[in-house]
């Protein structure tokens, strides 16, 4: 099964931006959509933004609507790369930071069946 790998996170401060990246490993592979979501200590994973890989098409959580963009890099359903680019980071953002691909659109966690590992975003105030 093909993994996915998560790079980018890190500290930064309160109205900072970073790009997190997500990539598969040892090989592209194909997906209809590709999303972000993100868990904080104590609370449960949660919807980030997801975007379609045949129309481009983007969502977003209301919580980072308007501070974050998601982007792929791909060849119609074949995915090279996918990024998350968070600008007016706030504490709040901090959370560890999965990306995902799924067979159809969706923003519900239990229709994604391919995850990474994750990758840290912590926002100091």
């Amino acid at each position: 099964q093909v993994q996915l790998v998560e790079s980018g996170g890190g500290l930064v401060q309160a109205g900072g931006s970073l790009r997190l990246s997500c990539a598969p490993s040892g090989r592209t592979f194909s997906t209809a959509t590709m999303a972000w979501f993100r868990q904080a200590p104590g609370k449960e994973r949660e919807f980030v933004a997801v975007i379609s890989m045949n129309f481009g098409t983007t969502d977003y959580a209301d919580s980072v609507k308007g501070r974050f963009t998601i982007s792929s890099f791909n060849a119609r359903n074949t995915v090279f790369r996918v990024y998350l680019q968070m600008n007016s980071l706030k504490v709040d953002d901090t959370a560890v930071y999965y990306c995902a691909a799924g067979s159809r659109w969706s923003t519900s966690i239990g229709t994604y069946n391919t995850w990474g590992q994750g990758t840290q975003v912590t926002v100091s105030s």
